[in-house]
C-alpha cells in the first residue's frame, strides 16, 4: 500500500458553522470513537514496543520521545509527568520538541521542516543504543521527526513511530510502527483532533505499563508518588493505610518518619 495521507481528506462533515453547538459536539463525540476504535487494531505492536522499552529501562537506557507541534507537546507532558507520578529520576524518560521548550506555549510550526535538526537535539543527550527513542507525528512525515528515527538508524538505536498514515516515511526509519490510522479529522487537517487523542492514549499505555512493570505500582497505587503538595500528601497516607490495613494516623506516622509511601510500607513490613 503506498503512503495516503489520510489524516488531510476532507472531513465527511460539511457545513458545521451552520449546525447547531450540540450537532458539533456529538459528531465529535462520535468521531472520538474512531480513534479507539483504531487504538484496539495496534495493541499488538504496542505490547511489543513496552517490551523493549523495559527491557532497555532495566538495563540503564533510557526513554526518548520526540515531536513536533501537538505530537511534541504530548511527548514532552506524558514524560514530565513520570517523575511525580512514579517517582522516576527526571533524565529516564524525555520528550523532545521542536522548537524547543518556547514551543510548548507557542506555534513554531517551521521548526518541524529541518531535517537534521530532531537527531541534533537527540545527540544533546548523547542517545545511544542503550536507549529507546519514539517518533510522534500524526501525517508520519514531519521532517523533524523523520531525520530524527533515520539517524538512530544508522547508529543502532531501537525506535518506533506513533503515527496516523499507513506506511508514512517515518516507519521506514522505525523497528516498530504504531499506526493509528483514525481516518480524516472533523475539521479538515487538524490532527490536533482524533489523532491526537489517539497519541495521547496510546502515550499513556506505554508508560503506565511500563511503569508498572518496573515496579512503581502496587496493587493499584502509585508507591514512589513524590509528595510534592497536601494532595498528594493526603493521597499517599491513603496508599500507606489502605496496603498496611492501618489507620490513618497511623499512615501519617509512618510518612512524616520515612519520606515516602515505599520506605513507609517496607520498613512497616520489615518490624
Amino acid at each position: 500500500m503506498e503512503f495516503q495521507k489520510i489524516t488531510e481528506k476532507d472531513s465527511i462533515y460539511d457545513n458545521i458553522e451552520k449546525k447547531s453547538i450540540y450537532q458539533i459536539i456529538n459528531e465529535i463525540h462520535n468521531e472520538d470513537f474512531n480513534a479507539l476504535k483504531a487504538i484496539k487494531e495496534t495493541l499488538p505492536v504496542i505490547e511489543k514496543v513496552i517490551e523493549k522499552i523495559i527491557f532497555k529501562l532495566k538495563k540503564g537506557g533510557r526513554l526518548f520521545y520526540i515531536g513536533a507541534g501537538t505530537s511534541g507537546r504530548l511527548g514532552v507532558l506524558d514524560a514530565s509527568e513520570c517523575p511525580p507520578t512514579f517517582g522516576t529520576d527526571p533524565d529516564k524518560v524525555l520528550g523532545i520538541i521542536a522548537g524547543g521548550d518556547k514551543a510548548l506555549r507557542n506555534s513554531i510550526e517551521d521548526a518541524e521542516d529541518n531535517f537534521e535538526k530532531g537527531w541534533d537535539e537527540l545527540i544533546k543527550y548523547n542517545v545511544n543504543s542503550k536507549d529507546f527513542v519514539i517518533g510522534i507525528a500524526a501525517s508520519g512525515s514531519t521532517p523533524f521527526v523523520v531525520g530524527a528515527l533515520k539517524e538512530c538508524k544508522n547508529k543502532k538505536i531501537q525506535t518506533a513511530c506513533i503515527c496516523s498514515n499507513p506506511n508514512s516515511p517515518v516507519t521506514k526509519f522505525s523497528d516498530y510502527s504504531i499506526e493509528v490510522v483514525v481516518g480524516p479529522e472533523y475539521i479538515t487537517g487538524s490532527s490536533r483532533m482524533k489523532a491526537g487523542t489517539a497519541q495521547k492514549l496510546v502515550l499513556n499505555m506505554i508508560s503506565t505499563t511500563t511503569m508498572i512493570k518496573l515496579g512503581h505500582v502496587k496493587d493499584n497505587k502509585m508507591i514512589d508518588i513524590q509528595i510534592t503538595n497536601q494532595k498528594l500528601v493526603d493521597r499517599a497516607r491513603r496508599i500507606i493505610s489502605k496496603n498496611l490495613n492501618i489507620d490513618y494516623s497511623k499512615a501519617k506516622s509512618l510518612l512524616n518518619k520515612y519520606k515516602s509511601v515505599r520506605n513507609a510500607i517496607n520498613s512497616f513490613n520489615d518490624e
